[in-house]
């Protein structure tokens, strides 16, 4: 079958770090850590693995880093090497193992990729996965399949940048009829964005929250916010067009584009705070919004996120920092700011209700289908995998908030 294989190689990974900073397309090139490959498909570690054919894939953030060799290696003695890339999917059922087969063949599926306690066949479960939180499984590295925090960083259970991976039955959810595979391949990333903003909820009627970026997290975690019923004002900090026209459809109240000081003064004019210029470095601001939601990750962005917070206020890091530098926490210490992670989805706990998040994502993708899907703006076959990965590094020349590869190739749609 063909894949997008990851191989673990320091001279690979030193010559695609220094060269994909100038120069994008040296993250697909010859020298590169990740590259096309026609290989097997994964067997089914045991009765309760399936086979899954994927429709659409998407490509995130995460396997943007590892691609450019730009991520942090904090998670590198966590993986097992190679590794298929690729975690966003919908996709059919191929083949059942014997105590899997209440997934008939050819269902439509989405995958929650986590590879923790149950998946990995370990009982009793950490305490994170009892508690319901299995993205702090601490069993990563144990139980019937090798390292991996999930699918698509896993040797065993191949990624969804491929023909076909395998996936445990628990980490499938039949995907509901009438849903476009379009707004299905957003389950991954919107159960994430959803996650986000329960734990950090934006400020009640009349407070302010900014969503910093507007990739796919951004207008997710936008998203979020109203599908949760939140009537907070969100401002939106958007880089590109047709980022803002997306956050205003999806219910931001004010899209602030631009960069550097003037955007710092625009974002303080909507959140009502009085900028102060120290004698170097970047204004401070007095006052602020009630929550910040950093989509980013950056450096620039972090130190302009605890910036935009007002005294007491909380930051959410939504986006995946690597190695940010340069950031004054100052701010943190003086506003007395609560600053939190916020990773991945688990279960939650909503009007009462204890629920997964990714059956929350399909529920509020059922009733947002059609607008959630003009997120996704650019389909690649497998074999355009240079043309794909350098559509999703520079969206704003590609005009794509989110880049798929159609794997099928038949541009079907349900």
């Amino acid at each position: 079958m063909r894949a997008i294989e990851y191989r673990k190689s320091v001279p690979r990974y030193l010559v695609t770090r220094a060269l994909a900073r100038r120069w994008s397309r040296a993250a697909t090139g010859p020298f590169a850590v990740a590259r096309p490959v026609v290989r097997s498909a994964p067997a089914l570690p045991t009765a309760r693995w399936l086979g899954v054919r994927p429709r659409l894939s998407g490509i995130c953030g995460s396997d943007l880093a590892t691609i450019t060799a730009s991520g942090s290696a904090y998670f590198s003695p966590l993986l097992s090497y190679p590794f298929v890339l690729g975690h966003e999917t919908v996709g059919e059922v191929t083949r059942a193992g014997e105590e899997a087969r209440d997934l008939p063949l050819g269902t439509r599926v989405v995958l929650e990729p986590a590879l923790a306690c149950e998946v990995r066949g370990i009982a009793p479960p950490c305490a994170a996965c009892a508690a319901g939180e299995e993205s702090g499984c601490t069993n990563v590295t144990r139980g019937d399949v090798s390292a991996g925090i999930q699918t698509g960083f896993c040797r065993d259970t191949g990624g969804t940048w491929s023909e076909e991976f395998v996936a445990h039955r628990r980490q499938l959810h039949a995907a509901p009829d009438g849903i476009p595979n379009e707004a299905l391949v957003l389950a991954e990333p919107f159960a994430c964005a959803i996650h986000a903003v329960l734990r950090v909820p934006p400020p009640p009627d009349g407070g302010t929250a900014v969503v910093l970026g507007c990739g796919t997290i951004g207008l997710l975690v936008v998203a979020a916010i109203r599908a949760l019923g939140s009537r907070a004002r969100v401002v939106a900090v958007a880089r590109y067009a047709h980022q803002e026209a997306l956050a205003r459809e999806l219910g931001a109240d004010v899209v602030v584009r631009g960069g550097g000081d003037p955007l710092r003064e625009r974002v303080a004019r909507e959140t009502g705070a009085d900028v102060r210029r120290p004698e170097i470095g970047r204004p401070i601001f007095i006052g602020g919004a009630e929550v910040v939601y950093d989509c980013v990750g950056s450096a620039p962005s972090l130190d302009d996120a605890v910036r935009f917070a007002r005294s007491g206020g909380r930051v959410a890091v939504v986006g995946m920092p690597s190695l940010p530098s340069g950031i004054d926490w100052t701010a943190i210490w003086y506003k007395e700011l609560t600053v939190r992670g916020c990773y991945a989805y688990g279960v939650e706990t909503v009007n009462g209700e204890r629920v997964r998040t990714f059956a929350l994502a399909l529920r509020f993708l059922a009733e947002r289908a059609a607008l959630l899907s003009r997120i996704v703006g650019a389909r690649f076959p497998l074999e355009a995998y240079r043309d794909a990965i350098a559509s999703a590094l520079d969206t704003g020349r590609s005009g794509a908030a989110k880049t798929v590869f159609d794997i099928a190739g038949d541009g079907r749609s349900r």
